[in-house]
């Protein structure tokens, strides 16, 4: 992998983060900010390849399979860079699924955000689990029930 510019923050979106700045969530103004600054080259920010692969199903699940390319190309829009895997974060994802109850798309996000030494911006419960192995910054998590489906 390139070597990341000392001088510049380096930002991991989790997918939730993706969702909530697509459908307009509580802390998508903060995903925003973030976003204008890349664009200005002021940081960097990163999307794990298996992101885009979460987006695509659950959006298809949700609504439906336009919607779900409609949202990938967005994705694709943004000033962000995207990591495909590769061996050493592999491994990494693959040990920080071992040794915790994370989903494997978890452990490849938190796996870039300690090769990067980023901070991961979610609204997943589920990185409380490994926090202290990652720096994070979080958004506000969804009330219980607000993903319920009518």
């Amino acid at each position: 992998m390139k070597k990341m510019e000392e001088d510049k923050k380096i930002y991991i979106l989790d997918t939730s983060a993706l969702l909530t700045y697509i459908e307009d969530e509580e802390g998508s103004d903060d995903v925003e900010k973030l976003l204008i600054k890349a664009e200005k080259g002021d940081v960097e920010i990163y999307i794990v390849f298996i992101s885009l692969t979460e987006i695509f199903y659950i959006t298809i699940q949700e609504k439906d399979e336009p919607e779900a390319l409609e949202r990938i190309k967005l994705i694709q829009s943004l000033s962000v860079k995207f990591v495909e895997s590769y061996e050493d974060l592999n491994l990494k994802a693959g040990k920080l699924k071992a040794g915790n109850r994370i989903s494997l798309a978890d452990s490849y996000i938190a796996a870039l955000c300690q090769e990067f030494k980023g901070i991961l911006v979610h609204k997943d419960p589920e990185f409380e689990k490994i926090s202290p192995s990652i720096n994070d910054y979080r958004l506000p998590y969804k009330s219980p029930g607000t993903n319920v489906q009518p």
